[in-house]
């Protein structure tokens, strides 16, 4: 009893330390939002989900970075070359980028950012002892090095087009060695990086803050150094109408996030914002890189592995009713597997839902199998069970049958990866803006558990078109490349595509400068906040 009053004093010692670093200022200088599902690390070798890759964003720097329009801008990297057959990429680094003022840096708190730095995040990130969930972004990478201070030097083993995107990705931070060999594992709760922000305290599950970082490199248009902000405060509220309740009264910035159990106190059955809240509440949207869809697993005889099957499921429910209905219009019908935001993306000439048609795929399959009566089983976790209710009644009226079972993520994903279920609902989030990160998904090379080919898909032409594509660097020609291979997935039916995603964020009107982007990433370097009226 004893000790549980200590700790919980100390808890309550340091919520209020953290207070008061956020207090000292007034409320237009911090930025505050919540985060619902968990921080697990600081350290960018584990951005590995948009929570962690939030933050790490704010604290850290890489060679290149997307805009907006998904246009690969420099960074830390202030420009490059590219050789030998696109296999060479030679970077030449800024000389004004410092490491957060720390201690372990010695006398003078800091120092700059150099070539070797990167030699030595890259391998750090490829260390079989660091375990980082980002390692396969350098499977396509034969070696690196610096040059010297201020060139680092990669070569591919072949041409992978899309290498520039991938090096954007938090994974390809810089850090400094004197920190990690410091902090060790601990490096984690204890972050340096070069970014706008830097790390001041974290309380896990509780609230974490950052402080404006005064040596960050970067500047706006008009010569004034970024960020403009103060401190980013994070909170952590599991509960969804929590979270909203902060939101609503103002102890929080943005609303990330749109719940069913708050969807229709803020959208109309259309999507819109409703007029009650015109002039506190700001609604952006935009499209978001992920495909949610319905995957077969194409290995053994079973009803949902039939082509007719799973060509009726394809064709026998009405995404736009689904979307109306039950998701207020937030987000787009699915048609082919790339989504809308990229340039491959061609769907908007295809008819996914033809019921009649799917009545006869099912009469086809019975015709052959003798089975009257086909049933199916897809998985699925708990927040997509009013979705796959739609599905199931949908598919009824074309004469199949859909038992759904509801599953807890975590089992869910290690079924799906070790070919346990006959169908099941998978999202797929782009890693990186190019259709490769799509594509990827039904190369026989990347069948799971190995790779995220969890349908175990195969076939030959299109795996000659993704060697072709990888083989290409002409951006135009790749997208022709990629718009066949979309239209295989869409004859043979391996997967179903469900909906594209949008990304739906509220923010109080005197919030300014924060953007929206097809990846959902949170830049907060240029976000400024004016008095409420």
């Amino acid at each position: 009893m004893k000790k549980r009053i200590i700790v919980s004093c100390l808890l309550s010692v340091l919520l209020m330390a953290c207070e008061k670093q956020v207090q000292k200022y007034d409320d237009t200088q911090v930025f505050r939002y919540n985060e619902k599902d968990n921080i697990t690390s600081l350290d960018p070798a584990f951005a590995k989900n948009e929570p962690n890759v939030w933050a790490c964003n704010q604290l850290f720097n890489g060679l290149v970075v997307f805009d907006d329009s998904l246009n690969v801008l420099p960074c830390i990297a202030k420009s490059w070359k590219i050789e030998n057959q696109n296999k060479t990429y030679q970077f030449t680094l800024r000389d004004d980028v410092f490491f957060h003022k720390n201690a372990v840096f010695g006398k003078d708190s800091t120092r700059q950012v150099t070539a070797h730095d990167f030699e030595y995040s890259f391998r750090r990130l490829m260390d079989p002892k660091v375990a980082s969930s980002g390692r396969w972004v350098m499977q396509s990478v034969k070696e690196f090095k610096a040059v010297n201070d201020s060139v680092f030097s990669i070569e591919l083993h072949q041409p992978f087009p899309p290498f520039l995107g991938l090096l954007s990705m938090q994974y390809c931070s810089v850090v400094p060695k004197e920190a990690v060999d410091f902090y060790g594992a601990d490096f984690r709760s204890h972050p340096i990086g070069t970014g706008p922000f830097s790390f001041k305290m974290w309380v896990e599950n509780t609230k974490l803050v950052f402080r404006r970082n005064p040596l960050y490199f970067e500047k706006d248009t008009k010569g004034n150094q970024l960020p403009y902000l103060e401190a980013v405060a994070i909170t952590f509220f599991a509960d969804k109408q929590t979270e909203f309740m902060h939101f609503i009264q103002g102890k929080s910035d943005v609303l990330n996030d749109l719940h069913t159990s708050y969807k229709d106190e803020l959208l109309s059955s259309n999507g819109a914002l409703l007029p009650k809240y015109h002039q506190k509440i700001q609604l952006d949207k935009s499209p978001y890189l992920i495909t949610e869809y319905i995957a077969f697993y194409l290995e053994g005889a079973t009803v949902e592995n039939h082509p007719d099957i799973r060509k009726a499921v394809q064709l026998g429910f009405d995404r736009a009713k689904m979307l109306r209905y039950l998701r207020n219009n937030i987000g787009q019908p699915a048609t082919g597997f790339i989504p809308k935001g990229l340039p491959a993306y061609y769907g908007d000439t295809i008819d996914n839902y033809q019921p009649e048609k799917a009545k006869q795929h099912v009469e086809n399959y019975k015709k052959e199998t003798g089975d009257l009566h086909p049933k199916i089983t897809i998985s699925t976790n708990s927040s997509y069970t009013d979705l796959f209710e739609f599905v199931q009644r949908e598919l009824q009226g074309i004469g199949l049958q859909v038992v759904l079972e509801v599953l807890p993520s975590p089992v869910l994903r290690q079924k799906k990866a070790n070919g346990k279920l006959p169908s099941f609902r998978v999202g797929w989030i782009a890693d990186y803006p190019d259709a490769e990160n799509f594509l990827s998904l039904f190369y026989s090379k990347n069948m799971a558990p190995q790779g995220p080919n969890y349908a175990h898909y195969s076939n030959k032409d299109y795996d000659k078109l993704y060697e072709k594509a990888m083989a290409t660097t002409n951006p135009e020609k790749r997208v022709e490349i990629y718009k066949k291979m979309d239209r295989i997935i869409l004859e043979d039916v391996p997967v179903v595509p469900l909906f594209y995603d949008e990304i739906i964020r509220f923010k109080h009107q005197n919030v300014k400068g924060l953007t929206t982007n097809p990846t959902n990433l949170l830049n907060l370097k240029k976000v400024y906040k004016t008095p409420k009226k």
